[in-house]
């Protein structure tokens, strides 16, 4: 939507996220990205960490069930989305307000992680992309590993 803040967050996850359904069944996944600044103190000649950005952050639907099945406490992400404020009342009956992050995309950062892919059915059965659902096309003799060895065939 127009007018949204959009941002991208380079986090760790404080704990596994937190998979829950609501009343009609839709399942929703809550998690806290903790971004901390590091800068290079030449007087010191070390690293120093600056003050944490703890961000609550949520995905819904087929989505919520991804991101609890495949990523875990610790977990450095790369995630974007929508900072959106909500206003309630604490316990105390004192006004408050807090930002959260609608989460679009979210993954792991591959700075110091390898990651595997495994693309995820949809309840159709086909494939979540919908590019996957186009037929497959015909292998050619080049696509087929090992065929030319190293070579590039042209």
């Amino acid at each position: 939507m127009a007018g949204e803040t959009q941002i991208t967050v380079v986090g760790n996850l404080t704990a596994d996220p937190e998979l829950r359904y609501t009343q009609n069944g839709l399942p929703v996944a809550n998690f806290t990205i903790a971004s901390t600044p590091r800068t290079y103190d030449r007087q010191a000649n070390e690293w120093k960490d600056g003050d944490a950005l703890f961000l609550r952050a949520s995905v819904w639907r087929e989505f919520a069930e991804h991101v609890a099945g495949s990523l875990t406490k610790g977990t450095r992400v790369i995630a974007q989305g929508r900072l959106t404020q909500k206003a309630y009342t604490d316990k105390e009956g004192n006004q408050r307000t807090s930002i959260e992050l609608e989460v679009d995309e979210i993954g792991p950062s591959l700075r110091y992680a390898t990651a595997q892919v495994t693309r995820a059915a949809s309840p159709n059965g086909n494939a979540s992309n919908p590019a996957q659902s186009a037929p497959a096309p015909t292998q050619e003799p080049w696509t087929t590993p090992g065929s030319f060895g190293d070579d590039t065939p042209f």
